[in-house]
């Protein structure tokens, strides 16, 4: 037993000697079915004696997780074990991304991938003739219990290498497989790879929200196909268009994205097997010089996680760092939709026309009560913000990097990648939880429509009272006079926009009275708005809707 695992023993030997202790099996444990471990332990006494039984090493092991488990609570809520010590926690995790995206993420995930690319290391070593790969050893890691994270991190305070510490603290939960660890790998073997892995992990996870997100808009781009409203260039009031209309612009934005999403996905590469700086020397040496074993190791471990014919064919130390700024370029689109889709959101709301989702109990500001604030979509224009910021580092990680590689690129991906992964997730929880339940006023819609409709109306107005036997230049002038002066008592005296009731009292303008509410029908402004609706959702979104098995239930995780 190691001299740290005997130093845990003596610290817990208190909560040990006297009564039996009841321990239930880990996550790692209950998962792969371990034949003595699945049930609960009930181990006794502590032992006065080396050498230690491995009950007793269990009990150090299961009390430090105890431990760790409470320190890890009280972490994540910014405490550190010492109450007078408060660590900073970023709210990415507290308070915006989804659980499934924080736990894609969380360390313990990449540890563990780290230790199924280990384990796929060596079954495929062995199975090309590697003798020094045992059936045991394969054993040992199959059956390891799960990762001690505070024995790894014990490990790296004291190697300052992460990598090296997993290797032994692995090593000293499967002593069986220690001496065939990492066997000709570098660090970038487990890095490089299950960061792949987490992003194509990262990818499913946004795909499968961004087509939630489609869905809900298609149902309201379907539902308000019809009615119209005031359409805006330069946020003026231009000619009409529908409520469904404009949200087909905002589909067509997401599915964009959705789509190159999918083809980022598809086409990832992981690094694969090779070696120190690339040239895979150390595998070649292995197999004595056998090249076809070599590139046969490369691709069965690709296999074997998932890659199946998706391996860098030449890489340096690292996969090439481009492929960072290709995963985070998609997801800056993301960013970029959404943001134009809560900007118009935001604009709309002020214009009390459509709403973002409004709870019962939400209190809109601490001071003015009857505040009704599009905070989510203000949270989704700042997450944006912050997504399309980090778009910067893979780009420069990628163009500063040296030779065949240099380690400026670590400690700034630990950061853009996971952290424009958990934006986005934030992003579209947002976005589908916005989407889910907008709120249109009709009524003010209306009202903006009339407000606007009867200047928007005079060429129409022009045609058919010319067609009634009117002088079209003689009109032309009586509708600019009216115009002029409906429109100064609208900006200067703050009143009702009557153009159309001094038309009704112009005597060059009785052949038409009858017909000038008519020629102000919005829906006779709107063009082909309607169609158009309904053949970009028939013959483009619910295609695309069919092929994918979309989530129809999800609302978004909208926590705070």
């Amino acid at each position: 037993m190691s001299i740290h695992g005997r130093e845990c023993l003596r610290s817990v030997g208190d909560e040990c000697a006297g009564s039996a202790i009841v321990y239930p099996p880990t996550p790692w444990e209950t998962t792969h079915h371990h034949p003595t471990r699945s049930a609960t332990w009930v181990v006794g006494p502590a032992p006065e004696v080396a050498p230690l039984p491995a009950a007793a090493v269990c009990i150090v092991r299961r009390t430090i997780r105890r431990r760790a488990s409470y320190s890890s609570q009280r972490r994540g809520m910014g405490f550190s074990d010492h109450q007078a010590e408060p660590n900073y926690v970023s709210p990415l995790g507290t308070r915006y991304a989804s659980r499934d995206m924080r736990i894609n993420f969380a360390e313990v995930t990449r540890f563990r991938l780290w230790r199924k690319l280990w384990l796929a290391l060596a079954e495929t070593q062995q199975t090309l003739g590697l003798e020094e790969i045992s059936d045991q050893a394969l054993e040992a890691i199959r059956e390891a219990p799960d990762i001690d994270l505070e024995l790894a991190t014990t490990y790296e305070r004291e190697l300052r290498h992460d990598v090296m510490a997993h290797v032994h603290c692995l090593g000293d939960q499967a002593p069986a497989a220690r001496a065939i660890l990492h066997l000709g790998a570098t660090s970038c073997f487990v890095t490089d790879n299950s960061e792949v892995i987490q992003m194509r992990q990262g990818l499913d996870i946004l795909i499968r929200e961004i087509w939630s997100v489609i869905f809900r808009l298609a149902d309201f781009a379907r539902s308000y196909k019809d009615l119209p409203t005031l359409a805006y260039t330069h946020f003026q009031p231009a000619q009409p268009t529908t409520v469904g209309k404009r949200a087909t612009l905002w589909i067509q934005d997401f599915l964009i994205d959705a789509l190159r999403l999918e083809e980022v996905r598809d086409t990832l590469k992981m690094r694969g097997v090779k070696g120190t700086t690339g040239t895979q020397a150390s595998f070649l040496a292995l197999f004595r010089g056998d090249l076809d074993k070599v590139r046969q190791l490369d691709d069965i471990v690709a296999a074997k996680m998932g890659f199946k014919g998706r391996v860098w064919a030449v890489t340096g130390q690292t996969y090439p760092r481009k492929q960072d700024f290709t995963v985070l370029c998609a997801l800056a689109g993301i960013g970029q939709s959404a943001a134009k889709f809560a900007n118009d959101i935001r604009l709309l709301q002020h214009m009390k026309e459509v709403e973002e989702p409004f709870e019962t109990n939400q209190i809109g500001s601490s001071a003015m009560a009857y505040k009704r604030n599009p905070m989510r979509c203000e949270r989704i224009n700042a997450l944006a913000r912050f997504l399309q910021s980090l778009l910067l580092n893979p780009a420069e990680t990628a163009s500063t990097q040296w030779l065949e590689r240099s380690l400026d690129d670590s400690a700034n991906r630990r950061l853009a990648v996971s952290e424009a992964f958990l934006t986005s997730d934030a992003i579209l929880q947002l976005a589908l939880n916005v989407s889910t339940g907008l709120v249109v006023h009709p009524m003010v819609i209306e009202k903006h429509l009339r407000e606007e409709l009867p200047f928007m109306a005079t060429e129409q107005i022009l045609m058919a009272a010319t067609k009634a036997g009117g002088d079209r230049q003689t009109l032309h002038e009586a509708i600019r006079r009216h115009s002029m002066e409906a429109a100064r008592r609208v900006k200067d005296e703050g009143l009702s926009n009557d153009l159309l009731d001094r038309l009704r009292g112009d005597p060059l303008f009785a052949n038409v009275q009858s017909d000038l509410d008519g020629l102000c029908d919005g829906k006779a402004f709107v063009g082909c708005a309607p169609s158009q609706v309904e053949w970009f959702l028939t013959e483009v979104v619910q295609p695309a809707l069919d092929a994918r098995s979309v989530d129809q239930s999800s609302t978004g995780d909208v926590k705070v």
